[in-house]
């Protein structure tokens, strides 16, 4: 019998891949792929120039996003896990203080019964994002740096810091904006559980881009969503809105055409941001009118 022989990214041999570039046709993973007139090319390729006399600044390395090709394509995703990991020992150090000012909380007391005096509806929106870098329980700071360390790394590479930064911090700040719009708006809401489901949606989308099999992100999705809606005490709606954003701004990133990339990347973020915005307006006029 016959048996099914992998190809291997030339760089990384530890990385199955079905790419090629177009020029010399090597095979190539995600993290050496570059965007070409036609395909990908190797960096090998690009760095010798463009094959038509220009010289080889003229067709400097790029990712699948269009981004300048790093060093350090986990640069990024080491930032914020330590950001989160910094803050989670600072909230146990200083207790329940500091949570109570950086949790995600719609308003409270509840009105009528007492005046509120916090809460987003009552200005602090800076809840929303320091929220998103908040956890109490070891468990859960646990498995969303786990979830940040696998999924943030090929993003990162494929989309650039920048772009990936704007796609992590949209995500949060799409789930703390739907828990904002129809939770209970006195519940509190902690957790970068969001932006780990928004990366969940931008790899999906990416996968799909590269025509990747799509079953091993789509199962583990599944089982993450199964656990949203049955495990108690989750926010769900930080699941959900983080999902949805994460998609948008990665269909995005790397669907755009190219002559036009960098408008409609930037111009799709700054357009979710506003809608973002303009729907946490609409709770805060519902919940102080």
């Amino acid at each position: 019998m016959d048996q099914h022989q992998s190809v291997v990214c030339y760089r990384h041999t530890d990385r199955e891949t079905g790419i090629r570039c177009t020029r010399c046709e090597r095979p190539i993973c995600p993290d050496c792929m570059i965007t070409a007139s036609v395909g990908f090319q190797c960096p090998e390729c690009v760095r010798s120039g463009s094959g038509t006399g220009h010289p080889a600044h003229a067709n400097q390395p790029r990712t699948l996003a269009g981004a300048s090709v790093t060093a350090d394509p986990r640069l990024v995703t080491k930032v914020l896990l330590a950001l989160n990991v910094a803050l989670f020992v600072a909230v146990q150090t200083a207790g329940d203080r500091l949570t109570a000012d950086l949790v995600m909380i719609g308003q409270w007391p509840h009105h009528p019964f007492y005046e509120p005096t916090e809460g987003v509806a009552e200005g602090q929106w800076y809840r929303l994002l320091t929220s998103v870098f908040l956890h109490q329980e070891i468990w859960h700071i646990a498995m969303n740096m786990l979830g940040l360390w696998f999924l943030g790394p090929p993003l990162e590479s494929a989309l650039g810091r920048l772009r990936f930064v704007a796609l992590y911090l949209l995500a949060g700040l799409g789930g703390s904006t739907l828990t904002y719009l129809v939770a209970d708006p006195a519940a509190p809401s902690l957790g970068a559980s969001g932006a780990i489901f928004g990366l969940f949606g931008a790899t999906a989308v990416l996968m799909r881009r590269l025509q990747y099999d799509m079953r091993p992100i789509l199962i583990l999705l599944g089982i993450n969503l199964v656990f949203t809606f049955t495990w108690e005490d989750i926010a769900w709606e930080a699941h959900i809105g983080g999902l949805l954003v994460g998609a948008l701004i990665a269909y995005a990133m790397v669907h755009a055409p190219r002559e036009r990339r960098t408008l409609v990347q930037y111009g799709t973020c700054g357009a979710v941001f506003v809608v973002l915005v303009l729907l946490c307006l609409f709770r805060t006029l519902a919940l102080t009118g």
